[in-house]
């Protein structure tokens, strides 16, 4: 029997634990595509929508808010 501590256990606990900088990193952002830009402007709309109510207001002019909101976040450089 060896002394010696085991590195080995050590080793595969740190790389099965969740939430590893490697995987936060990989989920942080998804790909940037056209459907995903289309679902950030539509959770934008919806959301102004359900602020008033989903009283009155124009959901062409919520969209296209939110359009100009999405692009302005999507075209400021990353921290």
């Amino acid at each position: 029997m060896s002394t010696a501590p085991s590195t080995a256990r050590s080793k595969r606990s740190r790389a099965a634990t969740p939430g590893t900088d490697a995987q936060r990193t990989a989920t942080a952002a998804p790909p940037l595509t056209a459907e995903y830009r289309r679902t950030l402007i539509a959770e934008s709309a919806y959301l102004r929508a359900e602020r008033r109510g989903f009283q009155g207001g124009d959901a062409v002019a919520d969209w296209l808010e939110s359009e100009r909101e999405v692009n302005l976040m999507l075209s400021r450089p990353a921290d």
